[in-house]
């Protein structure tokens, strides 16, 4: 039994997460049930014929789709005011495949360059292996998007906020641009999460997400997710999808299912330490710059409460000393973890520049704005006192 997607979009967010999409089986439980199989039988030859020339839609394949894996693209839909998602093996799995399904060689990609160090490496060194132009611009520039877009281009690729340095991208605006460029808009939303920034309602095409951060929210598994109109994800999306294979488990699935129903409570608490923290930090002798939308001192603040509804649950934060400086207070800390994770419920912090985006170098890393001192914070659901007695004495290290 399902409930119909028309009714469901009638509730609120937090009720769609924790009743959105679920397909029960006869045994109507109340928790989803996993469907841990590979495959499924048919009691004919002709129904498995009918199956596969789609004359009879059903379940074929776990690689194609699966009835836990279906139950957390269904509550995503509802909750990103999408027409449909596919879930996918990791949140790298998402970008890649949101991508390489739409493009093709001698095809051109206009990207930001602000971001994560993976992505980075899928449009400046994979993609041009397939003959696909890619060109980089600064986000917040909106003199450079123009210039970047006055000619034709196949998709615009973006994060915002981006991950470390939180710089922003006027979503509309340069939505409006791409598409007069006859460009498709794919946005990397995982820092804002789905809760606090809806790319679709300001002009993106497509929204990718790692499911593995907010939205499972609680260190336990990897995945992502896909979601945009009926006709990408079924004419150029599931193609590439069925066919290359990153599909999400359903054990995976089904504890994204799980984070999905807390995530309007942690995302909010941790929200709320995170700008806490930031103004907290601003004020530190040992503290150069804090970086977080959620501050009037962001360069960018006035888009982030245009665009967004609250600040995130990440900062990032130079400390005095460079490298050593930073290495210095990381060493110290004692409660929030040394990890290149986030969006979890425990506080994680890490060195951008030896970790995830070590391999830029360090031209690239200055044009990103990750200076040797940058420490990135996501800040989880411990009490915001004891993370600020933790900061404190690591600072006093430095």
């Amino acid at each position: 039994m399902t409930r119909d997607r028309d009714d469901a979009k009638g509730w609120r967010s937090a009720t769609k997460l924790v009743h959105g999409g679920v397909l029960r089986s006869q045994f109507m439980e109340t928790a989803e049930a996993i469907f841990m199989n590979s495959g499924y039988t048919y009691g004919t030859a002709e129904e498995a014929e009918a199956a596969f020339d789609n004359s009879r839609p059903r379940f074929v394949y776990s690689r194609y789709a699966n009835p836990t894996v279906q139950m957390f693209e269904e509550r995503m839909t509802l909750l990103e005011g999408a027409e449909a998602c596919r879930g996918t093996a990791s949140g790298m799995a998402a970008v890649f495949a949101a991508l390489l399904c739409q493009l093709r060689t001698g095809d051109r990609i206009v990207s930001s360059d602000a971001l994560f160090g993976s992505c980075h490496f899928i449009v400046n060194d994979i993609l041009p292996r397939y003959g696909i132009v890619s060109e980089l611009v600064d986000g917040r520039d909106m003199e450079a998007w123009k210039r970047a877009l006055a000619r034709p281009a196949k998709v615009v690729f973006l994060e915002t906020p981006s991950n470390p340095s939180l710089r922003l991208v006027d979503l509309a605006a340069v939505s409006k641009l791409a598409h007069e460029a006859g460009a498709r808009v794919v946005v990397d939303n995982v820092f804002a999460s789905p809760l606090l920034q809806k790319p679709l309602e300001l002009g993106a095409d497509v929204v990718v997400y790692s499911a593995t951060k907010h939205i499972d929210g609680q260190g336990r598994a990897l995945g992502g997710a896909i979601l945009g109109t009926e006709k990408f994800i079924v004419e150029e999306l599931q193609p590439f999808y069925r066919h290359t294979g990153p599909a999400l488990s359903p054990m995976n699935a089904w504890i994204m299912l799980k984070g999905l129903e807390t995530m309007p409570l942690r995302v909010a608490q941790s929200g709320a330490t995170a700008l806490q923290i930031a103004g907290t930090l601003a004020k530190h002798p040992k503290v150069d710059t804090v970086l977080y939308p959620g501050l009037a001192s962001h360069p960018q603040h006035a888009l982030a409460k245009k665009q967004m509804s609250g600040g995130g649950t990440v900062l990032s934060f130079e400390v005095k000393g460079g490298k050593g400086g930073a290495f210095r207070f990381l060493n110290a800390l004692g409660l929030i973890l040394i990890s290149n994770n986030l969006g979890d419920s425990k506080s994680l912090a890490t060195h951008p520049a030896t970790t995830t985006h070590q391999r830029l170098g360090p031209v690239l890393r200055a044009q990103q704005g990750i200076p040797d001192g940058l420490v990135r914070v996501s800040i989880g659901l411990e009490d915001k006192a004891d993370l600020e007695a933790d900061l404190a004495q690591a600072l006093g290290a430095v």
